[in-house]
């Protein structure tokens, strides 16, 4: 009874701000403006199937680089000592004290045809480059702003890895390469589970970063969602639409990242 006394003020929290928004998604979604019941508006997703292509191969990518960025840093910030790792996890928190929309307007500063980096080229004699407005532009922003979310559950697991473990892989013979792939990677898949999916799900969902460093050409399903509920094509039922079948792709992608999890490794594998 202790317990449930304890949990309510979550429930309580979770009701008002999860379920009740939740509900409201599905019922505008099914429904039309007069508030009939209509399947319309999940019809009319699938005109948009080349955005929503466009967000998963751009937020996949992301997600690529930020693991493949990721893994070696939290590697190599784990085998500091135990006060070098506090400054390079706070150097790497760093820039998330600093506002989101701050941080992507800093990159529009590089990237601009008349940019920091354009001016640095044009003044060694080299042609200037088109940066912004770019899918290049795109990822680079979400590599950027959420590069953070996969070294800090890398590094949680892997200093955690018994180093025991380690030592009698080594005194059975396994050299230091056979050690990494055989002992300390697959002992690293919860941390990589619980990065990837953290990246993934706001990379594939952003809408400020392709605004300012896309363009628009480079439309996303946030821009989309953006659009139908705060710009000239309003639709809020058409929005909810939308945002309820980016919900179910990303229960899916989620579904699937956790069958890459044994649940016996200690760290942070994502659970639905």
């Amino acid at each position: 009874m202790k317990a449930k006394s304890i949990a309510a003020p979550y429930l309580v929290w979770m009701t008002i701000f999860i379920v009740v928004p939740m509900m409201l998604v599905i019922g505008f979604a099914f429904t039309d403006r007069s508030g009939a019941f209509t399947l319309r508006n999940l019809e009319g997703v699938g005109q948009y199937s080349n955005v929503f292509l466009r967000s998963i191969w751009l937020g996949a990518l992301a997600t690529l680089i930020c693991l493949v960025l990721g893994y070696p840093l939290a590697y190599i910030i784990s085998h500091m000592k135990a006060k070098r790792q506090s400054v390079m996890i706070m150097l790497v928190m760093l820039p998330m004290w600093m506002n989101f929309l701050l941080r992507t307007y800093a990159w529009m500063t590089l990237l601009e045809d008349n940019g920091i980096i354009n001016t640095f080229l044009a003044s060694l004699g080299l042609g200037k480059l088109q940066l912004i407005n770019t899918q290049g532009a795109v990822v680079l922003g979400m590599v950027y702003n959420y590069i953070p979310y996969m070294i800090l559950p890398l590094y949680s697991v892997l200093t955690k890895i018994d180093q025991s473990v380690i030592e009698a892989a080594q005194d059975l013979g396994a050299n230091q390469r056979k050690v990494f792939f055989k002992v300390i990677f697959p002992m690293s898949t919860p941390g990589m589970i619980s990065g990837v999916t953290m990246v993934f799900v706001p990379a594939v969902s952003t809408f400020i970063i392709s605004k300012m460093l896309g363009g628009g050409a480079n439309l996303m399903i946030g821009d989309l969602i953006d659009m139908q509920f705060l710009g000239s094509a309003y639709n809020p039922n058409l929005g909810s639409a939308i945002s309820l079948v980016l919900m179910v792709i990303i229960l899916i992608c989620m579904g699937i990242m956790n069958q890459f999890d044994d649940g016996e490794s200690n760290g942070g594998g994502i659970m639905i």
